[in-house]
């Protein structure tokens, strides 16, 4: 697995876009979820998986994720 974006980048998902479809949630479960409200959320981690983020924001379909 691919790292490169550690504590200094992190992906972030503007939820007045979302639409809560979980594709990200689907691609990339190490780093999006779906909280109780049924809300995305990132997960808190010390590095991201690059290559999965990006296929997560790749495939979004209201492109609502980006690296922060």
């Amino acid at each position: 697995m691919t790292v490169k974006h550690p504590l200094t980048q992190m992906p972030v998902v503007d939820l007045s876009e979302c639409i809560r479809c979980g594709i990200c949630t689907e691609v990339c479960p190490q780093a999006f979820q779906m909280n109780a409200a049924g809300y995305i959320e990132v997960v808190e981690l010390t590095a991201y998986p690059e290559p999965e983020v990006n296929e997560a924001i790749k495939y979004c379909p209201v492109h609502c994720i980006d690296w922060e």
